[in-house]
């Protein structure tokens, strides 16, 4: 193993992104590992069982050659994406992205801050089944993913230094995690919500007392330069025009609760959650309320409605029952019946 993860480097250097997926498909298959992806075809969070250890080292610490220079762009790229794909960057090619917030806006700490949306071993992950697209995916489409909507932006040239920049990051702070293992820590915590509707009262409470302080009383976050967030956000939007659109994963309730209970105020630590679950949930709910831009073709996610997630919040769904609920909940009778329309599938095949 410590074999191919030195032939993956090489391969990351000489061949580019699509090159480096492909080889870690290959080596995945010596490895056998499970697939990982639940029944709703969202992708798995938690290993089987041990610590949280992420042991990454400092991307300042390699070299000054071509190897050093695309990881430290990469890293670049998640912590200050708006600087060079941004909607406001000097030259309109490069103007990916569609707001001015940055890719570690939702995965913190330059994606390795455990529970906080982790890449760490993210890398070896991939090709993957994704219930979104219901296929095989690459690490390349699950970034621009990314890029179309929580960035509300357009898929980066899969041969672009900027594409080959984020797959050498990721890579990079995934060394030394075998290939096809789930890191403890990546992704995020599992939450079980209340089995009630969302209290949309209640959330806004919660926003006033635990985020306003920094998100700001309407939500707009804090312009790093003080003027409109052309600089970034020292605190981002939660919506409104700069923000992430409709078609992001954290636009679904339970994955922002569980984002926001593990990491929200600012500082606080899966272990030690400030917010209870009702907090978080209602909180989510609210900020989910709110208007932001709408993600185009929306309607072709989740093919398979069998695989949509229960929080999806836009049809078509499978089941019967209507968008508020799927929205805010209650999310057990959406799970129920989304589990007996699932068994008649699979006993009508």
């Amino acid at each position: 193993m410590e074999k191919a993860m030195v032939i993956g480097r090489a391969i990351g250097v000489l061949g580019g992104a699509l090159v480096m997926v492909l080889a870690a498909h290959s080596l995945a298959q010596e490895s056998a590992p499970k697939s990982n992806a639940d029944d709703s075809g969202k992708a798995t969070t938690q290993a089987q069982a041990g610590p949280v250890t992420f042991d990454v080292r400092d991307v300042d610490s390699l070299p000054d050659d071509a190897w050093g220079r695309l990881v430290r762009y990469g890293r670049d790229l998640f912590t200050q994406t708006f600087a060079h794909l941004g909607p406001e960057v000097p030259d309109p090619a490069m103007r990916f992205a569609g707001n001015n917030l940055r890719c570690q806006t939702c995965h913190l700490d330059a994606g390795v801050k455990p529970f906080a949306m982790a890449l760490v071993g993210v890398y070896g992950d991939f090709p993957q089944y994704r219930g979104r697209e219901d296929q095989i995916g690459t690490l390349e489409g699950r970034i621009n993913g990314c890029m179309e909507r929580s960035m509300n932006g357009r898929p980066l040239p899969l041969d672009s230094r900027e594409m080959k920049a984020m797959m050498a990051y990721m890579y990079f702070i995934s060394e030394g995690v075998p290939i096809g293992t789930k890191v403890r820590g990546s992704g995020l915590a599992p939450f079980s919500p209340p089995n009630r509707a969302v209290d949309l009262a209640r959330g806004e409470q919660v926003f006033v007392e635990q985020c306003s302080v920094c998100h700001g009383t309407d939500g707009q976050g804090v312009p790093a330069d003080g003027s409109g967030g052309t600089a970034g956000y020292t605190y981002p939007p939660l919506w409104g025009p700069d923000s992430y659109n409709t078609g992001a994963g954290m636009h679904r309730v339970l994955t922002a609760a569980s984002f926001i209970q593990h990491n929200m105020p600012l500082g606080t630590t899966y272990d030690a959650p400030v917010l209870t679950t009702a907090d978080a949930y209602d909180v989510s709910g609210f900020i989910n309320s709110k208007p932001r831009p709408e993600k185009a073709n929306s309607e072709a996610d989740f093919p398979n409605r069998l695989k949509k997630p229960v929080d999806c919040p836009y049809g078509p769904y499978a089941d019967d029952f209507p968008q508020q609920q799927h929205k805010f909940g209650p999310f057990q009778p959406i799970k129920t019946k989304l589990e007996e329309l699932r068994r008649q599938a699979a006993a009508g095949n």
